[in-house]
């Protein structure tokens, strides 16, 4: 008689034992599974949980326009006017359009000192250029701490820790702006409130959005941006209320300490941290929380695993341990995987792209002849319905084709705006105007789309520190954006046109993420990956 066992009878004496084990404790066996798995079995994908969560997260990108927006009011040319005297209405009539020129005396800013930056330090005729200089200072900070607070947001800081930071900087920085003695410390504080705002809007929508499952995530994610227009809307407010501009930076900064104090400790850390980071008590704690608000129950036996755990639930707890560690966290690990890297090339250029035509085109309203406060308001409203369409269009179409479509829509209006010849008055002007709204409209919904597509392109252990590398380019555009405005003619729409064509063209080589899993870690992705296309490479 033979004494070897096949292969089905080992496996059946196996599942013997283990019910045997299960009987006698009492106890089933764990089963691990991932969080969008959770979230769609259990927890549910968006209730009342997820609903006050991403509010209250949320809310930072208010604080991110005040911050950023606040430049328009407070480094705006006021209007002047001349005076009566020996050197008043001589001296003013040969030149009424600026005060370049004009002998000093014989004319004066219309409210006093102290309404702008650039009545208060001369910053007219051959200063004007410090304007633009504060400007890309700011977004040149903003650049460096997107990268800086993406990376630590993904690493011991966490999203919460990272956004408590960076709003308490923003908070200081800029009442500390508002006692500024000179220009040269003008701009340095601006340079510093710039490096902590580029952490804001990335830090409050990865931590808005992870604990959403996946097919309520994308227009959740959508709907961060309304968040951000509100908080522009709102500055024009705020500003009129303080014309002056160290009123208004006081006033600005002072909702950041509210958020610190009122908002913040209602709001959780992101679960999916907590289970990269080899807290799995810590998560499972937030994923019950999450079930009990929305009026349901985790089962027995069930836990929290990464990709790779819920994929293979035999991996030891030392094998989950060595490939949680192998993975900082930074933009080294993004490089590593060629899947990664070649995401992280395309997400960079197209973010680039993008951020040429939305800023330079909205650049162009605080040139129109208009109340500035009620042009700003309407701009900022002016873009909520793109936000609506695309996030109406988003799981209907899918991110990729809308990416593209959005892209060309505001590349093409572009175009056409540069084949009309600029005309002061009449109907050209009224054509170049429909084709610059027009060409904001679409952008604007691509500038939305593109944070929930870059965040879903990269798994949690690398997802901020790759959004933060987008949003870096973002601002690099965002910087650039000014020098091309300033050409005039139908340069600046040529230039707007191309850049949004070619990042529609780029957006054709990106995987589309609709309906897909949002991976914890590499190998998980890239395991995923495989599976969809065994074509691919890792």
């Amino acid at each position: 008689m033979s004494t070897t066992s096949s292969p089905g009878s080992a496996k059946d004496l196996r599942s013997t034992l283990l019910s045997t084990v299960v009987k006698v404790t009492g106890r089933p066996e764990t089963q691990k599974i991932c969080i969008d798995v959770m979230l769609q079995k259990y927890c549910g994908e968006f209730g009342p949980w997820q609903l006050r969560h991403f509010v209250l997260a949320s809310l930072a990108w208010a604080l991110e326009a005040f911050h950023t927006m606040v430049m328009i009011f407070a480094d705006r040319e006021p209007d002047w006017r001349c005076v009566d005297g020996p050197l008043g209405w001589v001296g003013c009539e040969a030149v009424a359009k600026t005060v370049c020129g004009l002998e000093p005396g014989s004319w004066e800013w219309v409210g006093g000192v102290g309404i702008s930056t650039v009545d208060e330090w001369g910053l007219v005729c051959g200063e004007k250029y410090k304007v633009g200089l504060v400007q890309a200072l700011f977004f040149g900070g903003c650049m460096i701490g997107a990268g800086t607070f993406g990376h630590l947001s993904d690493s011991f800081l966490g999203r919460k820790g990272s956004l408590t930071i960076v709003c308490l900087l923003n908070a200081i920085f800029g009442c500390v702006t508002a006692l500024s003695p000179n220009y040269n410390t003008y701009v340095v504080l601006r340079f510093l409130t710039g490096f902590s705002t580029g952490g804001v809007g990335l830090c409050a929508f990865v931590l808005a959005t992870e604990p959403i499952g996946p097919s309520k995530r994308g227009t959740a994610g959508m709907s961060t941006f309304y968040f951000f227009s509100t908080g522009i809307a709102l500055l024009s407010l705020i500003a009129y209320i303080f014309p002056t501009w160290r009123a208004l930076y006081i006033a600005s900064s002072i909702p950041s300490f509210l958020f610190l104090g009122l908002v913040i400790p209602f709001v959780s850390e992101s679960p999916r941290w907590y289970l990269v980071r080899g807290k799995v008590t810590e998560a499972m704690k937030i994923m019950n929380s999450i079930a009990k608000s929305n009026g349901k129950e985790l089962p027995e036996g069930v836990t929290l695993g990464l990709d790779e755990d819920s994929n293979n639930n035999s991996t030891s707890e030392n094998e989950n341990t060595t490939s949680r560690n192998e993975v900082s966290g930074s933009l080294i690990d993004v490089v590593r995987s060629p899947v990664t890297r070649y995401r992280l090339f395309l997400a960079v250029a197209i973010n680039f792209l993008c951020s040429v035509v939305y800023y330079g085109l909205s650049l162009n309203v605080v040139n129109l002849n208009t109340n500035l406060y009620i042009t700003v308001a309407l701009n900022a409203v002016s873009e909520m319905p793109a936000f609506t369409i695309t996030a109406i269009l988003l799981d209907k179409f899918g991110r990729k084709p809308l990416a593209i479509g959005t892209l060309w829509f505001s590349g093409l209006f572009c175009f056409l705006g540069s084949l009309v010849r600029n005309d002061v008055v009449g109907v050209r002007k009224v054509l170049r105007m429909v084709c610059g709204v027009l060409g904001i409209f679409g952008v604007a919904g691509t500038y939305n789309l593109l944070f929930i597509y870059t965040a879903e392109l990269f798994p949690t252990v690398v997802r901020n520190a790759a959004l933060g590398c987008a949003t870096q380019a973002a601002q690099m555009g965002a910087i650039l954006a000014p020098f091309v405005v300033v050409l005039g003619g139908a340069f600046p729409f040529a230039v707007f046109a191309v850049c949004g064509i070619v990042g529609g063209i780029h957006a054709f080589y990106l995987p589309e993420t609709l309906n897909r899993p949002l991976y914890d870690t590499m190998g998980g992705m890239e395991s995923g990956e495989k599976v969809r296309d065994p074509l691919i490479s890792v």
